[in-house]
């Protein structure tokens, strides 16, 4: 892997696509084994515990929640996944009761003492307690907390008061499993979108035992129930799955509507894949290889299958949106997509440099998202593979405005340096550089990940608030190190990338949620009115009275700048001439359970 770390960045298209294609296409019968490079280096695999992309890649392929998305429906669609059938709902959407299949088995570990472990009721018991435990740090109790499910939020306090253990056999009013198989949730107040939860790969089941056994390190023991298991961690290095020998009969079947317009494609997939047996690969290997450069010349040596196309190499690779000529000699396929994802920088609303609610706090704040150009890191450094953000509400969501338009990251600099002079950000001593109205110093600190594309975005930064007259440093770090201290607080500003788990835009809403500070809302935003806008959307069903809530929300964030959306990334797969997959779904994460690699002559 370092001799790729030192090949030059950029090689003519002629003599990329003379490079040879190394890894042979298995034979009928062989040992199937699918590879992909991460660009992150993974934080672990305790589902609780982590929020990354590339701990979650993984994750996905081992614990299974009760409902999923069907591979090919077009809007998404939930259907049962270790669920026996789509849940009971009341009336009023505030009360739940899951049916689980029976014969589910979870993969072998010796904390099963020998011995075949079935799923039951009691695991997803188990499992969302386990968001409420005070000693699982995690970014999703939120989920569970919002929807208010009666009693738990209530024993979780009681815990952090008396500070004890939690108590996982406290039976509650709003959770509890009614027989092996039945589970049932109950909430204080009306969740019109609940079952999106039990969607989610937040939801997926662990066995009490497992977690028991290895106390000390759960991250490095995930066993589920999913098609694949763990047999291979080199933290921060490679990782690799093997097919899950219990894993139960699942066949490939989709409810999507194929006959609509512009369905041929998935139409195609669907006839391939009809009646299938899941997984259809033997192995999966995912290595981290944080550098683009390197990643891109490994999927273009045959060393990797299927490769997230960096964006560096957007226009080189996808010239006119096609695979360029040099691809399409190697047979490589593409699937190109707008996300439903958010690119954006926090501001930390309790530094005392850039928070605080005061009109001048929030002038700076927003002279800095002014003078910011999104616009200019879409061109240089995604290489058009991105769309400007006007707010952080992705699309494929509830409540995504596409003809919205604000003045975040338009990099007017004129407008911004108006504001500021306007609230008494000023260059007292004549360095250049502006002090705060109390004439005490003022400097932006911005945490970045330690890789080139960050580099750029950092570059970028520097130049936009030196023509603001704000001085900037930056701190690196791995991304893993930056989400504990983005937890707790310990950063002024930080950008990543958050991607929707779901089609509905209250997730980004909750961003700015106060009770969501130390989860998913790392501004540490907190504002009473924005609070109950948020709560009152959120308990009522889609239509125009909460989209209108939801409007008025997006507009608050907007105002008060906790975040300076910058854009939403256009993600194009490539995969090479033997890989058959499914177009990656915008809301499932187990995308390689139903990607296969053909045998020879196919």
């Amino acid at each position: 892997m370092n001799r790729l770390r030192r090949r030059s960045l950029l090689l003519a298209p002629a003599a990329l696509g003379a490079l040879p294609f190394a890894r042979a296409q298995p034979a009928a019968g062989a040992r199937k084994v699918l590879r992909f490079a991460a660009n992150t280096a993974e934080s672990g695999y305790d589902p609780v515990r982590v929020g990354d992309q590339s701990s979650i890649r993984v994750i996905a392929h081992i614990f299974e929640p009760p409902l999923t998305y069907d591979p090919l429906a077009d809007p998404p669609r939930m259907v049962p996944l270790t669920a026996a059938a789509m849940p009971e709902v009341s009336d009023d959407h505030r009360r739940f009761v899951v049916t689980l299949q029976r014969g589910i088995l979870f993969g072998d570990d010796p904390a099963f003492g020998g011995k075949p472990r079935e799923l039951t009721a009691a695991d997803y018991v188990y499992t969302i307690k386990r968001h409420y435990d005070p000693a699982n740090r995690t970014e999703y109790l939120y989920q569970f907390e919002n929807a208010k499910i009666l009693g738990l939020s209530e024993l979780r306090r009681r815990v952090i008061a008396e500070k004890t253990p939690f108590p996982y056999d406290v039976e509650v009013d709003g959770l509890r499993a009614l027989d092996r198989y039945r589970f049932e949730i109950r909430l204080a107040e009306s969740a019109p979108r609940f079952l999106q939860v039990l969607a989610g790969w937040a939801c997926g089941a662990v066995a009490r035992e497992v977690i028991e056994a290895y106390a000390d390190d759960t991250m490095a023991h995930p066993v589920g129930t999913g098609p694949f298991r763990l047999v291979q961690w080199r933290r921060a290095s490679r990782t690799v799955l093997e097919r899950n020998p219990n894993f139960r009969e699942q066949r490939f079947a989709t409810v999507a509507d194929l006959d609509a317009p512009g369905q041929a494609a998935r139409a195609e997939t669907a006839r391939r894949l009809q009646g299938r047996r899941a997984p259809l690969v033997d192995r999966l290997e995912f290595d981290v290889i944080e550098e683009s450069q390197p990643r891109w010349l490994a999927f273009l040596s045959g060393d990797h299958d299927v490769l997230t196309l960096p964006s560096e190499f957007g226009e080189l690779a996808m010239a006119g949106g096609q695979p360029a000529p040099f691809l399409q000699r190697l047979g490589v396929q593409a699937e190109r997509a707008l996300t439903p994802s958010i690119s954006h920088t926090f501001f930390n609303c309790d530094d005392p440099v850039v928070g605080g609610y005061t009109p001048e706090q929030v002038a700076l704040r927003r002279a800095i998202a002014i003078g910011y150009d999104t616009r200019e890191e879409v061109r240089l450094v995604m290489r058009g593979q991105a769309v400007p953000a006007a707010s952080m509400i992705a699309p494929h969501c509830y409540g995504y405005d596409a003809a919205l338009v604000s003045q975040m990251g338009r990099g007017d600099a004129a407008r911004a340096n108006a504001l500021l002079d306007l609230y008494g950000f000023a260059d007292r001593d004549r360095d250049g550089l502006r002090e705060r109205p109390d004439g005490s110093a003022l400097t932006l600190r911005i945490a970045f990940t330690p890789d080139r594309r960050a580099r750029a975005v950092s570059e970028l930064w520097l130049k936009h608030m030196r023509r603001l007259g704000l001085r900037t440093q930056f701190e690196f770090a791995p991304f893993a190190e930056l989400i504990k201290r983005a937890l707790a607080g310990q950063l002024m500003m930080w950008g990543f990338q958050w991607g929707a788990g779901a089609p509905d835009g209250d997730f980004f809403l909750g961003l700015a949620y106060g009770p969501n500070a130390d989860q998913s809302n790392d501004a540490r935003f907190k504002l009473a009115e924005y609070d109950r806008l948020y709560e009152r959307q959120r308990v009522l069903p889609d239509g125009p009275e909460r989209l209108a809530l939801m409007q008025r929300a997006n507009r608050m964030m907007l105002a008060w700048v906790p975040y300076l959306p910058h854009f939403h990334q256009i993600q194009t797969e490539l995969l090479h001439a033997h890989v058959r997959g499914p177009v990656r779904h915008p809301f499932n994460s187990d995308w390689f359970r139903w990607v296969d690699i053909a045998p020879d002559g196919a």
